[in-house]
């Protein structure tokens, strides 16, 4: 307390001692591939169509980018950071009298990302200001989800989940060859990851600048459709039973038989439906770890510790007394009961929903001295309702 000289009336401000916990953005893209132009190695942040193309272009045949990305906004995605990986040469201008006679003979469009893809999109890190490919995106922490449109080399596929567990709180929508070259059961499968979503099979979209329809990488509409249910229903409901927009038909058709085979192993399928639309039919992650299966519990939990880290960052050097524990354990405790109020975690009471302690047993003298605080927490995710199953029997008389 400040030592008053003067008899008066003085105010003070006193802290609350409540420091709120605030979830951060969960569907902020960040988008990997060749732009048919625009700056080269760079983190651009683009928030509609229209915005890309001007700085970007739009579709071309060099790379599936721009499909990509329009994919994203169409589906309800709405910030993505824009990581052009290669300088295209300039074509010259076509011949509008030549382009008008061609009309009649048009021939379908053929789209490959740059043979180089993966050495590209693995990158360099050079130092400061010199990062390139996946290192660039290092220096962007909102980035939630990482997307490399039609990229299915194992070497890049593999880059970018190594990109993701090393930043933690990031996830990767990879997508699936568009050839089946063998049967359905031997499909070439990214390695296994807790940070990674794979999806089967590309989908038939409309290329604006060939003006035809093309079968288009999925990832892209993904991240959108991620987007759009952590904006209206919460990051905590897996993006599936979604219609898939911009996809008018699909490379292949799968049966209830065909889903079996690839559900169990990872594989999430988009599916025609009668009546229903195209629909993404899958929310498993990569990874073979039960604990870590569905994609939702995993993004929750990214979403959870990210807040938990950046909205706790206050107590550093604070004096490790009791009285700091509580008020971690009173500002966490508020975070995840907003979390279980939205019904992102199961049970019928905040305790056995969730829980939190940070008392002399996980803090002993010597963890103190070593400058050490403990919080332990635990959560129990709401899982989605994958099968759901109806017993039906026959009512016989006299059956109360």
């Amino acid at each position: 307390m400040p030592n008053y000289q003067t008899p008066g009336v003085y105010v003070e401000e006193v802290e609350s001692g409540s420091k709120p916990i605030e979830a951060g953005s969960t569907n902020i893209v960040g988008f990997l591939g060749v732009a048919e132009k625009g700056p080269v190695n760079e983190a651009v942040l683009v928030t509609n169509w229209t915005q890309y193309t001007k700085i970007f272009g739009g579709m071309h045949t060099e790379g599936w980018l721009g499909h990509g990305v329009y994919q994203f906004f169409q589906n309800g995605g709405t910030k993505a950071y824009i990581n052009n990986l290669k300088e295209l040469p300039q074509k010259p201008e076509k011949d509008e009298k030549a382009e008008k006679a061609d009309e009649t003979l048009k021939e379908p469009v053929k789209i490959e990302n740059p043979k180089d893809i993966a050495k590209l999109i693995i990158g360099n890190d050079e130092g400061v200001g010199k990062k390139s490919g996946l290192y660039l995106f290092d220096t962007v922490p909102e980035i939630a989800l990482v997307c490399a449109p039609g990229v299915t080399e194992p070497a890049a596929q593999d880059a970018i989940l190594t990109h993701c567990e090393k930043n933690r709180f990031r996830f990767a929508i990879l997508d699936s060859p568009e050839e089946l070259e063998k049967g359905i059961d031997t499909m070439p499968m990214p390695r296994d990851s807790i940070m990674g979503a794979y999806y089967f099979p590309w989908i038939e979209m409309y290329d604006t600048a060939a003006d035809q329809n093309v079968y288009a990488p999925p990832s892209g509409g993904m991240a959108g459709v991620y987007s759009r249910v952590d904006s209206t229903r919460g990051v905590h409901k897996a993006p599936a039973n979604e219609i898939f927009r911009t996809a008018l038909g699909l490379k292949y058709g799968l049966t209830d038989a065909e889903q079996e085979l690839l559900n169990p192993k990872g594989i999430n399928c988009i599916r025609e439906f009668a009546g229903r639309g195209i629909r993404v039919w899958g929310a498993r992650t990569i990874s073979s770890n039960p604990e870590w299966r569905y994609i939702n519990v995993r993004r929750l939990f990214c979403m959870v510790e990210q807040a938990i880290q950046n909205g706790t960052n206050w107590v550093v050097f604070e004096p490790n007394t009791r009285d700091l524990w509580k008020k971690i354990t009173r500002n966490i405790t508020s975070f995840l009961l907003n979390i279980w109020r939205g019904g992102a975690l199961f049970g019928d009471t905040p305790e056995e929903a969730f829980y939190v302690r940070c008392d002399d047993e996980l803090n002993p003298p010597e963890s103190i001295d070593a400058g050490y605080v403990v919080v332990e927490l635990g959560i129990a995710p709401a899982k989605p309702a994958e099968f759901v199953v109806f017993r039906v029997s026959q009512k016989t008389l006299g059956e109360e």
